[in-house]
């Protein structure tokens, strides 16, 4: 389970953590920075899935021209700070007794196209506060990459190319080594390998979950495709089942009785649901509130649940007399583990509904006034947060501005030693400690 996850010049972050726990909320206005979160935990899962940096920020193409991969938001100079020449990330991760710290370290601005470099990354396993470094890649900002590209397997293995020695992670590059296999260290590269890779970032589209899907399909598209055929493959367990209708039954209006899959004359899978008086439904005249339930309902119930979701705007299309019912189902859902959720939401309800363990785990991101960087900062960490959200709740607080007013008053807006103030400073600097 990721634990926290730290920006250091990417995008509008200069040097912020988030902290995550099974369930993350995150609320904060309109260009505040919650999607250049989302950007960041898709920078990671596109390191799990083994691709190269210009592949993870730039998009990956099969061999026929079709889209793998959409790449990461933005152009290459907008990756790091303010037009700045490097960006990193660093994770904790907890899997067991082992505290697992990951961190990578990217050139943008190496050279005047913007060629893009693994300037440094580290990772190690703690366990009992001993520290174990499975490897280190030390960081540069005047990168060579014919220097030391082979850093860690020096003895082991011939020179790496070197391209991919510049702009492929380390920790995918681990994996193809056979001194490697079969040790400790491997074990946990490859747990933090497989976390990475099984995030989901969930964006249902109506449209796209309206359409019937080919029989057998088990994984929801990002999208929301192929949402007849996975509820089918739930539907084809009864313990699974129970749990969909009960909790589609307490979010829909609806006096929702049952979901039928008739198969169209070239043997799709279509969606139908079925009310109490009989009465069926198709998917193309289901709302599309009541689609995004399903799509949801779909991902924490499919036999591929696991790993990291993270939903923008959780909250959209969900009526607010029940969203108390999506936050019990998230919020129980986690607790059995297996899963995360990562969420943005601009609703007060939400906030003045979650119980304590999502209030510890829920952040607000902010730009102040006359700054250009963004902040993150613990909901539970503000003055007073505690004893207001139980006398006002803090939908109210959220609704009446309190949480950014409450940082502009208790951030130190005068030091720029930095160039925080004025966007000016260190983007020279290395781009990891």
């Amino acid at each position: 389970m990721i634990t926290s996850l730290r920006l250091k010049d990417f995008k509008n972050f200069a040097d912020e953590t988030l902290r995550v726990g099974p369930f993350t909320l995150i609320v904060g206005a309109n260009a505040s920075g919650k999607s250049n979160i989302r950007d960041a935990f898709r920078f990671l899962h596109g390191v799990g899935r083994g691709y190269t940096l210009p592949e993870i920020l730039g998009g990956k193409f099969g061999p026929g021209g079709q889209v793998e991969w959409e790449g990461i938001r933005g152009a290459p100079g907008e990756i790091s700070r303010f037009g700045g020449k490097a960006f990193l990330f660093t994770t904790e991760n907890l899997f067991g007794i082992d505290h697992v710290h990951y961190s990578i370290a990217c050139f943008t601005g190496m050279r005047p196209n913007f060629d893009l470099a693994v300037s440094g990354e580290y990772l190690s396993k703690t366990i009992n506060k001993d520290v174990d470094v499975i490897f280190s890649r030390p960081t540069s900002n005047k990168f060579d990459a014919n220097k030391d590209i082979n850093f860690l397997f020096r003895g082991w293995i011939k020179e790496l190319e070197s391209v991919r020695g510049r702009n492929i992670p380390m920790l995918i590059e681990t994996e193809k080594f056979d001194a490697f296999r079969g040790t400790a260290s491997a074990a946990t590269v490859s747990a933090v390998v497989e976390e990475f890779s099984h995030m989901r970032f969930l964006d249902p589209v109506p449209d796209r979950m309206r359409q019937p899907a080919f029989p057998g399909q088990t994984v929801l598209g990002d999208r929301g495709e192929n949402l007849p055929a996975v509820l089918q493959s739930i539907c084809a367990d009864p313990a699974r089942k129970a749990l969909l209708e009960e909790w589609f039954g307490a979010l829909t209006p609806m006096d929702a009785a049952d979901l039928e899959f008739p198969l169209d004359p070239s043997g799709r899978v279509h969606l139908m649901l079925k009310e109490k008086d009989g009465r069926t439904v198709s998917a193309f005249s289901a709302s599309d509130g009541t689609l995004r339930f399903l799509a949801l309902l779909a991902a924490m119930f499919s036999e591929e649940s696991k790993g990291l979701y993270f939903f923008e705007d959780i909250d959209s299309g969900v009526h607010p007399a029940r969203l108390h019912l999506l936050l019990e189902l998230i919020e129980r859902r986690t607790k059995e583990g297996g899963i995360q959720v990562v969420a943005t939401t601009h609703s007060p309800t939400m906030l003045t509904l979650m119980n304590d363990t999502t209030f510890e785990n829920a952040s607000v991101v902010c730009r102040l006034e006359h700054r250009r960087d963004a902040i993150i900062r613990p909901l539970a960490d503000l003055p007073n947060a505690r004893e207001l959200r139980g006398t006002q709740g803090l939908g109210r607080l959220l609704e009446g501005g309190w949480m950014e007013n409450m940082l502009a008053f208790t951030e130190d807006r005068d030091d720029d030693e930095d160039g925080r103030e004025d966007g000016t400073g260190r983007e020279d600097e290395e781009a990891a400690e």
